[in-house]
């Protein structure tokens, strides 16, 4: 299955891409594709800690993914 992947400030920086398109085994996770990113772009976060949304609704790393889905990696928002 094909998904979208977009990345967010600090992750896009460290990629060096803000979107891409992600080839995954069928009845992958989120956590696999979590894995699968910091496999590809080490600069990422452990994968447990990614926080990842799923056609624009905050998902677990168990959630499984549907070919076509929009799937954003969320960086940590810090600020005051």
């Amino acid at each position: 299955m094909k998904v979208q992947v977009l990345l967010f400030a600090s992750y896009r920086e460290k990629a060096g891409v803000g979107r891409l398109r992600l080839d995954l085994d069928d009845g992958a996770t989120v956590g696999d594709l979590a894995c699968t990113m910091r496999a590809k772009f080490p600069g990422l976060p452990e994968p447990e800690r990614i926080v990842v949304a799923v056609n624009n609704e905050y998902q677990e790393h168990d959630f499984v993914l549907s070919d076509g889905d929009e799937v954003a990696l969320i960086p940590p928002v810090s600020g005051g």
